[in-house]
């Protein structure tokens, strides 16, 4: 019999649930059509007030509409993706899922995971001068630390993004991970975990090897996930940086962009070129990572295996904003 009770019971609680959901529901269609009525009346009275071209400006700038494909062709480099950044989804592609050598845009994923791994961006981290020996031999980049000098870990992240400092590099991987080679090992997990299916890293700085590859895709998918965080995106987007003083360098050292001390204007079609990060080995040809704001849309582009002297990844980011920002402006109707 109590089984029959608990049966023939009603339930109260599921009734008052699914009438707060109706409620709930009732509620969101009347704010959104009361949404539409504002928006139809603010037209109305701008038009009438000769402010139509104002209102429509202002309607498009809510809407934010994004270019969905874009002809990339015609650009330096073999390879290269260009991707919406909040959707993912790429919007232009010239062998994008190839195989081909990162060189120094391999440190967009050394910089994020030390700053995701590092408890205290301030704390001081010494260069020894087992860090640096291989990097006099191999010629690699550096920021200009010296051996046994104490550094604050945020000015050791600007070095390795700005000047593509690699004693930078060498200083947070063994403070992270205890030695280089542990640290190309959390670097291959994270990109298992982004998706970065083309990819296998075996250097910390992008110094050519025959097993350190990716593709414009992956670089593309890195650099997306990378600029959602907040200190990352400070350091990409700065042109230069001044360092603390330490006990070699008291006064500090200033560091330049090698990107933008390379682009003179960082203006383009109703847009921005944010923030990158270039490459180049003989090996890679020249690289860049970057991102740029057309009509208040951020875009990724990542190129590689530029040919030729000067800067032909940076001619082809340029040429190929413009393009972007000249198609958004037919979105626009402008």
């Amino acid at each position: 019999m109590a089984d029959k009770k608990r049966r023939n019971t009603p339930n109260t609680g599921n009734k008052r649930n699914s009438g707060r959901r109706k409620k709930k529901g009732r509620l969101k269609g009347l704010i959104a059509a009361e949404l539409i009525v504002v928006v139809v009346l603010v037209m109305i009275v701008g038009h009438n007030l000769g402010l139509g071209t104002g209102i429509t400006n202002f309607i498009n700038n809510i809407r934010k509409p994004a270019v969905e494909e874009l002809d990339i062709t015609g650009i330096n480099s073999p390879y290269a993706v260009l991707m919406n950044a909040k959707s993912g989804k790429v919007i232009g592609d010239i062998n994008g899922e190839e195989q081909m050598y990162p060189a120094s845009m391999t440190k967009i994923m050394t910089t994020i995971l030390a700053i995701e791994n590092l408890k205290d961006l301030n704390q001081e981290i010494t260069i020894t001068n087992d860090m640096v020996a291989d990097l006099y031999v191999q010629d690699a980049m550096q920021a200009g630390f010296q051996p046994n000098e104490t550094v604050k870990a945020i000015d050791l992240l600007y070095g390795v993004m700005l000047p593509s400092g690699a004693e930078c590099c060498v200083a947070l991987a063994d403070t992270v991970a205890g030695s280089v080679s542990d640290f190309v090992t959390l670097m291959n997990e994270k990109a298992e975990k982004l998706g970065m299916t083309g990819t296998h890293f075996s250097s910390i700085s992008g110094l050519h090897r025959e097993d350190h590859y990716s593709t414009a895709k992956d670089i593309a998918l890195l650099l997306r996930y990378a600029i959602k965080n907040d200190t990352f995106r400070e350091i990409i987007e700065s042109p230069y940086h001044s360092t603390s003083g330490t006990n070699i360098h008291p006064d500090g050292i200033t560091f330049y962009s090698t990107m933008f001390k390379n682009l003179s204007d960082t203006s383009v079609i109703d847009g921005e070129i944010k923030g990158g990060k270039t490459g180049y080995t003989s090996q890679a040809g020249h690289c860049l990572a970057s991102f740029a704001e057309i009509d208040g849309v951020e875009y990724i582009l990542v190129t590689a295996g530029a040919p030729g002297t000067g800067n032909p990844h940076i001619d082809d980011a340029v040429k190929l904003y413009n393009r972007l920002g000249e198609s958004s402006s037919v979105l626009y109707g402008r």
